[in-house]
Formats: C-alpha cells, sequence, structure tokens
C-alpha cells in the first residue's frame, strides 16, 4: 500500500513537472508570435507612412478641386395644375 502511495506521488509529481513545461514551451510560442505580429504592423505602419507621404505630395490640394455647379431643381408645381394636366389628357380622377 506504501508502495503504490509512492508511486501515486511520483506519477503527481512527473504530471506536475511535464504541465510546467509544457506550459513554459507554449509560453515561448506564444511570445514569439506576439513578437512578430509586432514587428510586422510596424513594418506595415512605416509602408503605410511612406505610402501617404508619396500620395499627399502627388495630389493636387483639395482647395484646388471644385465641384462642378449643381443644377436648380424645378420648383414643384402645384397640385392643381396636375389635375388640370391629368384631366385633358383625358383621366378620370
Amino acid at each position: 500500500m506504501a508502495d503504490d502511495v509512492s508511486k501515486a506521488k511520483a506519477e503527481a509529481q512527473f504530471r506536475k513537472a511535464q504541465q510546467a513545461k509544457d506550459g513554459k514551451a507554449a509560453m515561448a510560442e506564444y511570445e514569439a508570435n506576439a513578437a512578430a505580429v509586432r514587428a510586422n504592423t510596424q513594418r506595415l505602419r512605416a509602408l503605410r507612412i511612406a505610402r501617404d507621404a508619396v500620395a499627399e505630395k502627388a495630389a493636387p490640394t483639395v482647395a484646388a478641386k471644385s465641384k462642378p455647379a449643381k443644377k436648380a431643381k424645378n420648383p414643384p408645381g402645384k397640385l392643381s395644375d396636375w389635375l388640370d394636366s391629368q384631366q385633358s389628357s383625358g383621366r378620370k380622377t
């Protein structure tokens, strides 16, 4: 019986050691992935800033662009005029 208890303790200690080892490996992998993401983000940010700087120099300023003038809308007609036109065209309302 004492042999069973010591065997169970040894297995528990082995399991704890294995879990600690797996945890350290997982944490190292997590940190490596996080570092890779940060490096990629920094690289992409630098590229975007450079692209925007070139585009800003090449594009004309917003104030220089002028929008075409809008056409004036025809004022809405009166209902009575519309009804008269409907009646004269043969519609019965």
